[in-house]
């Protein structure tokens, strides 16, 4: 009789046993990661439900013509899995990092300590709420309208270079002489000026003043910035009323894709040549477009949702490198300019080897 047989049976056992502990045990204990996958695809040129669960046009305006259009102009988003109340289990990452159109990111990258979940999700709001002002500024400045820009200090930090000069409310108008634009132009006048005081013309209850300010250079890494220590907004006075809609959806990543919706309504015949269009990035009323976080899930979103084309920033190519879906075409853009000479090329069945791309690599 072979005794051996019923050691190994045993210990067989005990390690099937151990196995299923151990795979118990992993699938509760806390882990330090989240997990980012395809969210919701939305058409910028269609509706979409509104706090209420009525179905509202994503774009509606008023005060000018709007004409029928065609095709789709979706935007694209990303759902979290976890939060710092709850993280995926290791069961659940290991099915993720199995899954090319997921993502497992650390959770302070996603959840900041300190931050809750409430905090984060205001914070991705109201960074939507000023997307959809960039959007507009963008889409008229693009059609010729007057969109009416000022910039207005916030708030003015204390013990800082700007503390004596400039007061929450004051609209700054120009800096050493050049009118004032844009927050964005401020602050790279100031970052010009390498150190060196600046003139700010600013207007105060209705009376205009010239201050003198000097800025403080701040270094983090290998980067020197010049910072004066105000927060900024612009604050635009449209010619038209433009209203977007979108509940449920944060962060700055649709501005580039509404403001391609706000001048297809605008403009006659279809911006998009009737085509399924996806894309992604933040904008800014000058049409420049910035990167966006979680590009590879919205690249699967976009092509689950059934587009053919995806307008991707380009300096969010080394993400896109190596990483498109089957069957999506993947341009880059650096400007609303660029998207819609993208636009225009494929409305027209032009040649579109010649549109700019990441140089990707189709993934199966």
């Amino acid at each position: 009789m072979d005794r051996t047989r019923p050691v190994r049976l045993g210990l067989g056992v005990w390690a099937l046993v151990v196995a299923l502990v151990a795979l118990v045990v992993l699938t509760f204990l806390p882990t330090p990661y989240v997990i980012q996958r395809p969210g919701p695809v939305y058409d910028t040129l269609g509706t979409a439900a509104d706090a209420d669960g009525e179905q509202v046009p994503l774009i509606n305006i008023e005060g000018a013509e709007t004409f029928e259009t065609a095709g789709t102009l979706d935007l694209t988003t990303v759902q979290v899995v976890g939060n710092r109340e709850r993280t995926p289990s290791w069961f659940e990452l290991a099915l993720a990092w199995m899954d090319s159109s997921r993502a497992v990111v650390p959770l302070d990258s996603v959840f900041p300590e300190g931050v809750t979940t409430e905090q984060r999700d205001e914070r991705n709001a109201t960074l939507m709420v000023d997307s959809q002002h960039e959007a507009t500024a963008a889409a008229l400045n693009a059609l010729g309208y007057d969109t009416g820009a000022q910039v207005t200090v916030v708030d003015v930090l204390e013990d800082s270079p700007a503390q004596d000069s400039l007061e929450s409310d004051d609209v700054v108008t120009a800096v050493d002489g050049v009118a004032v634009e844009s927050a964005k132009q401020l602050r790279q006048a100031i970052q010009d000026a390498g150190g060196d005081p600046v003139m700010l013309t600013v207007l105060r209850a209705g009376e205009e003043h010239t201050v003198e300010v000097t800025p403080e250079k701040h270094v983090e890494g290998d980067v020197t910035t010049w910072l004066i220590g105000v927060t900024l907004r612009t604050d635009y006075d449209f010619e038209i009323d433009v209203t977007l809609q979108l509940d449920n959806v944060g962060g700055p990543s649709a501005g580039m894709m509404f403001a391609l919706g706000i001048v297809d309504t605008l403009t006659p015949g279809e911006l998009n040549g009737g085509e399924n269009i996806a894309g992604t990035g933040t904008i800014e009323a000058d049409g420049t477009v910035g990167p966006i976080g979680g590009i590879r899930q919205k690249l699967y979103g976009a092509r689950d949702a059934g587009a053919e084309f995806f307008l991707a920033p380009q300096s969010n190519c080394d993400e896109v490198t190596g990483h498109v879906p089957d069957g999506l075409t993947v341009i880059s853009t650096e400007t609303l300019d660029d998207s819609l000479a993208a636009l225009e090329v494929i409305a027209e069945g032009g040649d579109l080897e010649s549109l700019p791309t990441c140089d990707v690599v189709t993934s199966p």
